[in-house]
């Protein structure tokens, strides 16, 4: 069964100096535009970051300084991405969380606009990680290195699951080792800006971070407004300042 759309695709992958979407800048971006009569459209370029690119990136994608000194840098060739990019939903590997976060950043830098209201966010990622197996049994022959007999009895699928954890807790020191912990290294947020500085809990936008984590952010402003000018002089994504600042306003606002 094809693909079939309704308006372009526009695939996106970038290669980057890091993967902090505040401070990394892009050296790479590749553009495949499908187009809903199947044709492609490629659009790819090398990108002066203005900054140096650490080895350990040029290690992983092969990009040096060298090889960038002379390209445009992303100001410069903003607007003709944009206007490729025109009237497409998007898509990418892993690109919710990182490429079209960092691309929007970018833009933001450029003093442009970018947004992605209306568009379609296709994330292949997602769709591999819901879509291959990841049965207990599988699970319990990959960390457990043992086959599971009586599969689908309660009794043996729920020991299993158990041995399951412990060997991924003893493989994943990120998670942890308290339910608490696992639950929200497993979670998923309801996000505000797509650095996660903000998420929603019960529609309310609350710190995810620092010393106010778990506070809603208008009280917070409201008891301590100069935590609004700290953040927005701060190394804070400009996609999160601008949350803030909507917040922050909207606060005034219901003052008023």
């Amino acid at each position: 069964m094809k693909l079939e759309l309704q308006r372009p695709l526009a695939f996106i992958d970038l290669e980057t100096t890091g993967i902090s979407i505040s401070n990394d800048k892009i050296v790479e971006i590749a553009i495949v535009k499908i187009m809903p009569d199947g044709s492609k459209l490629v659009k790819r370029k090398l990108i002066n970051p203005q900054m140096p690119i650490p080895k350990n990136a040029s290690d992983v994608h092969g990009i040096t300084d060298e090889m960038v000194k002379d390209a445009p840098t992303f100001k410069q060739v903003a607007n003709e991405l944009k206007q490729f990019m025109d009237n497409c939903d998007m898509g990418g590997y892993n690109s919710n969380r990182f490429d079209v976060p960092l691309l929007i950043e970018e833009f933001s830098r450029a003093g442009m606009d970018f947004s992605i209201d209306g568009r379609k966010m296709v994330d292949a990622q997602k769709v591999f990680h819901q879509m291959e197996q990841r049965t207990l049994s599988a699970a319990y022959k990959f960390y457990c290195g043992k086959s599971l007999e009586e599969a689908h009895s309660a009794e043996a699928d729920a020991t299993a699951t158990w041995e399951v954890l412990e060997a991924q807790v003893e493989r994943y020191p990120a998670l942890g080792n308290t339910v608490e912990s696992i639950v929200k290294f497993t979670g998923e947020d309801d996000i505000v800006d797509f650095a996660r500085r903000f998420i929603k809990v019960d529609g309310i936008e609350i710190f995810n971070f620092g010393k106010h984590k778990g506070k809603a952010v208008t009280e917070v402003l409201k008891a301590e407004p100069q935590y609004y000018d700290w953040m927005m002089r701060g190394d804070f994504a400009i996609n999160t300042k601008q949350k803030l600042t909507e917040i922050f306003n909207r606060s005034l606002l219901k003052k008023a």
